[in-house]
């Protein structure tokens, strides 16, 4: 499987060292649908895209990011990597609720699923990986795998990284979704 997130993390000379979300607009998608062509066809394979968390949005955005990625999906026939704490931060941060975030996808459209933990700052969620999975990520989770279908999952984590609390984590999400 070959995945990327659906970001941008430069402009111009200037790098932020973070995966920003992009405008999630009509001409973006038709921009971002014509490199997905472009890098498929390259690759001779489909390529699943990431959605990643967001503490803004842009005032031109006139889709929400999982409508931006299921129609680049429908036009492309690229896949979903669904994050399922990227989509929990993401709503959380913006006053919405992660499982109708989710909507607009399909199972098929869904092609692996990440989950992680993340960090709280001055009530916004921060997408760390380096703290353990919330209940409430896991209980995303569990519905994304019930409504999109069993897929690979990952179990991600950059930091604080002792192998007996990640094996506890990685059994909890295995028995969960069993």
């Amino acid at each position: 499987m070959v995945s990327d997130h659906l970001c941008f993390t430069r402009d111009g000379e200037r790098s932020s060292f973070d995966l920003l979300p992009i405008p999630y607009s009509e001409e973006l998608l038709a921009h971002v649908a014509a490199r997905v062509d472009r890098v498929q066809e390259l690759l001779g394979r489909r390529l699943s895209l990431e959605n990643v968390s967001s503490y803004v949005r842009f005032a031109d955005s006139t889709l929400s990011e999982m409508e931006f990625l299921a129609e680049l999906s429908r036009r492309t026939g690229c896949g979903v990597l669904l994050d399922a704490n990227n989509a929990f931060v993401s709503a959380h941060n913006h006053g919405g609720d992660a499982w109708a975030s989710l909507a607009p996808l399909a199972p098929a459209m869904v092609t692996q699923y990440h989950f992680a933990g993340h960090s709280v700052a001055d009530g916004f969620l921060l997408d760390t990986h380096d703290q353990p999975v919330r209940g409430e990520v896991f209980a995303l989770l569990a519905r994304a795998w019930a409504a999109f279908g069993h897929k690979p999952f990952v179990l991600e984590r950059d930091d604080e990284a002792a192998l007996p609390p990640l094996l506890a984590e990685l059994a909890a999400a295995t028995e969960l979704l069993a």
